[in-house]
């Protein structure tokens, strides 16, 4: 016979809604927390980490187990990560990037724009922001869910961390598009960004773009090297011989 107890978890289980697995997300992350861990990952945010201290395996594992269930849907994880964004623990993030990917064959373009709320909620830091690119944007991309043009309001975000996908969502777009007059173009407005995030993933970008049209590039280089800052010329021209990347070098005001 099941006990009263036993029979309230099933009913549980068996009806998780949002706000359900986000307590129980957190209870797990709790359960688990390892100072060490904390401590270890501290070393790659300068801007300061704060966190339960899981590794990325056991936050994986949780997902699979998650995604097992009959009640995990997409639409559920979509209400779910509404609220896990929201948190300043590196994990709980974590957990809405890693479960929607789960869903990443039925990604469609309510996705993106769940996705582009998340930064409006609270996505703060460079590897949250990369991990998006990572797990989403090839998917966007490659089903042509969305075009270069959704990312546009993207690039005035107030969000410096939704600014910085855009350069480094645009290196996955490199792999499904050979116009790069206009990818260059769309991001000849974020040139003067005055953040070191978004100034990273430019460099990024236009030195990927480099390996592939080295002149085009060059070109759009040579423009911005007085004005933009130094960082974006140091990434674009970091696979350039040393005699390369003296033209790029700024030159003097008398």
């Amino acid at each position: 016979m099941i006990g009263p107890f036993l029979c309230l978890l099933l009913i549980n289980i068996y009806n998780m809604d949002a706000k359900g697995l986000y307590k129980d997300i957190i209870a797990f992350c709790e359960s688990n927390a390892d100072s060490e861990v904390v401590k270890k990952n501290s070393r790659d945010f300068k801007d300061g980490f704060i966190g339960y201290g899981l590794t990325n395996d056991m936050i994986q594992i949780k997902v699979k187990e998650y995604k097992s269930q009959s009640w995990c849907s997409l639409e559920l994880i979509y209400k779910v990560s509404k609220l896990l964004v929201k948190e300043k623990n590196y994990e709980l993030p974590s957990f809405a990037l890693l479960l929607l990917n789960e869903f990443r064959k039925e990604f469609n373009f309510k996705t993106f724009k769940e996705i582009e709320h998340w930064f409006t909620l609270g996505i703060n830091n460079w590897a949250h922001t990369d991990g998006i690119v990572q797990y989403f944007f090839p998917v966007l991309w490659k089903k042509e869910i969305i075009k270069l043009e959704d990312l546009s309001d993207w690039r005035i975000s107030k969000n410096k961390f939704q600014r910085r996908c855009v350069p480094v969502a645009m290196i996955k777009l490199l792999k499904h598009s050979t116009d790069f007059n206009m990818l260059l173009d769309f991001i000849d407005s974020m040139m003067m960004d005055p953040e070191r995030e978004v100034h990273q993933g430019l460099g990024w970008f236009l030195r990927e773009c480099w390996k592939k049209e080295p002149l085009l590039t060059e070109n759009f280089l040579f423009k911005w090297k007085n004005d933009c800052a130094r960082l974006i010329i140091q990434y674009a021209t970091e696979k350039m011989s040393k005699e390369e990347r003296l033209k790029f070098r700024k030159e003097k005001k008398y």
